[in-house]
């Protein structure tokens, strides 16, 4: 396990809360338990549990990676002496250590009965190199449309596991806030949601999630992530019978200033919660603020956005 020290601080008052929090050697087993639970009734049941399914291959991989860690100590020395993400998407992406990963979550997966699954993964196989670090780089960076979208599910949790593997693997790291609220400290990847979290030191901290390497990390409540204002934010949540708005254990944080919104977890009104699987099982709610004219700037790489 990782030991990280809290950033730019010799010594932290008892008061500072805690800078990140680490995700748990079981995060994918974690997050196809709470996709299997979450497809019950649900109307988007097969996909939830087509990703539950690939979840699993993930921490298969995870648990016997195809490479260890592809980083030297002075790399990452010299990334942390200047405040930069030790594993940038961005740089790695381009060196395709991450392809091994592609290929052995490939020979994991069981596949669904599904002719667009099978269509996907046998051009996945198919792919050369090259292609493939072209794909990989337009996911990191965003450009859903310069991938096939029935590819992003399975490139994505391949980049996934890969991060999170190097993430949880190496000793010793210093890590520092990013440029913006919303820029993973990790990998320089944007958040995918904000997690409140609820026990011991974290309790109340707001934590956003990467989408990337699932590193979360500190960021104060009641503010915007993308443009830091704090007037006149509000919060939505789907109806639902079980919970008063005001304790619904998913809501979006929306920003009016900068016309955007971020999905939180309250795991005080859902101890399980999980960030990647609650947004999956919440989509209808991205439809609703879609129409309503909010933009979702948060990536899930499990998942490609449809047109706009």
């Amino acid at each position: 396990m990782a030991t990280i020290l809290e950033p730019g601080e010799i010594e932290a008052a008892a008061s500072s809360p805690p800078f990140l929090h680490l995700p748990p050697q079981t995060l994918f087993t974690l997050r196809a338990q709470r996709l299997e639970r979450l497809a019950e009734g649900h109307p988007l049941a097969e996909y939830l549990r087509l990703i539950a399914g690939l979840c699993r291959a993930q921490q298969q991989v995870f648990d016997d990676p195809p490479l260890p860690a592809p980083f030297d100590t002075q790399r990452i020395e010299a990334c942390q002496q200047h405040g930069l993400p030790p594993f940038a998407a961005d740089t790695l992406i381009r060196e395709d250590a991450w392809q091994a990963y592609l290929d052995a979550l490939l020979q994991r997966y069981v596949p669904a009965e599904q002719p667009a699954v099978i269509d996907a993964l046998a051009t996945l196989r198919g792919a050369d190199s090259g292609q493939l670090r072209s794909w990989g780089v337009a996911l990191v960076s965003g450009q859903y449309s310069m991938v096939p979208a029935q590819l992003v599910p399975f490139l994505g949790a391949a980049l996934q596991v890969a991060w999170s593997h190097w993430l949880l693997s190496t000793p010793n790291l210093q890590l520092k806030p990013g440029d913006s609220l919303s820029q993973c400290p990790a990998c320089g990847s944007p958040a995918m949601a904000g997690v409140i979290r609820h026990r011991a030191k974290h309790n109340g901290l707001r934590y956003l999630v990467c989408s990337l390497c699932a590193c979360e990390w500190h960021v104060v409540r009641v503010k915007c992530v993308y443009c830091e204002q704090s007037k006149g934010l509000d919060y939505l949540s789907l109806e639902d019978d079980r919970h008063a708005a005001n304790q619904a254990p998913l809501r979006a944080e929306i920003c009016p200033s900068c016309n955007s919104y971020l999905k939180l977890l309250y795991l005080e009104n859902d101890a399980e919660g999980e960030a990647l699987s609650g947004d999956l099982a919440s989509l209808l709610l991205d439809m609703r603020l879609a129409q309503d004219g909010y933009q979702r700037l948060a990536p899930n790489l499990l998942l490609a956005p449809g047109d706009e």
